[in-house]
């Protein structure tokens, strides 16, 4: 029997006031059923003309601040992020069925917890955020893995890899999260948490 929470909606919506702790509910469900990168996630943004685009990245922390992902603040995303600060988010589990979308603005992180990411990752991927001048074009593959060899030698010491400081993190700030539950018949359930002037999360049900 489908169980429904107190707005009607699927149990897995639960009963919450607090959208961050749905979200928490439901990626811990997505980390047990997704095959690869439960955290992956569509990143929209927009440029000063307003002409938007869209990329896969990977969430690598949130709280009640925010949604925290790392770039190249000299990629395409870094660049338009700077023009225009507001940027939109959608995770989509096929596993579940279920999707969440979020939109709010962006501030960048501390050099203290970019530092803290970088230092945790691969000497390759550290090495990485150096060679790659992300978005640009490239004259042959032959220019990326040179300078992948010029920064290896460079800073030999996998322990001695300084943080780029062009490389750093984004936090997305939310002032809407949507939660989406595929139904039969494309009768999907909706609930949208918004953030009210007040700072203040309002719950109200979508039509599919």
């Amino acid at each position: 029997m489908n169980q429904k929470n107190s707005l009607g909606l699927n149990n897995c919506f639960l009963d919450e006031d607090d959208p961050i702790s749905l979200f928490k509910a439901w990626m811990d469900e997505a980390k047990k059923t997704e095959p690869n990168d439960p955290n992956a996630v569509s990143l929209a943004t927009s440029n000063n003309n307003n002409f938007p685009s869209v990329r896969i990245v990977l969430l690598k922390d949130f709280s009640q601040n925010g949604f925290v992902f790392y770039t190249n603040f000299k990629s395409q995303k870094g660049n338009e992020l700077k023009e225009n600060p507001k940027a939109a988010m959608c995770f989509h589990w096929k596993s579940l069925l279920r999707q969440i979308r979020i939109t709010g603005k962006v501030t960048q992180v501390s050099n203290q917890d970019a530092d803290q990411y970088y230092n945790s990752r691969a000497y390759d991927s550290r090495i990485g955020a150096w060679a790659s001048k992300q978005s640009e074009e490239l004259k042959s593959r032959d220019q990326l893995m040179n300078s992948i060899k010029e920064y290896k030698n460079k800073y030999s010491d996998e322990h001695k890899v300084p943080r780029p400081s062009h490389w750093s993190g984004w936090n997305l700030s939310p002032l809407s999260i949507e939660f989406w539950l595929d139904g039969n018949n494309r009768i999907h359930e909706r609930l949208k948490y918004t953030k009210d002037s007040s700072g203040q999360w309002i719950k109200s049900l979508l039509s599919p």
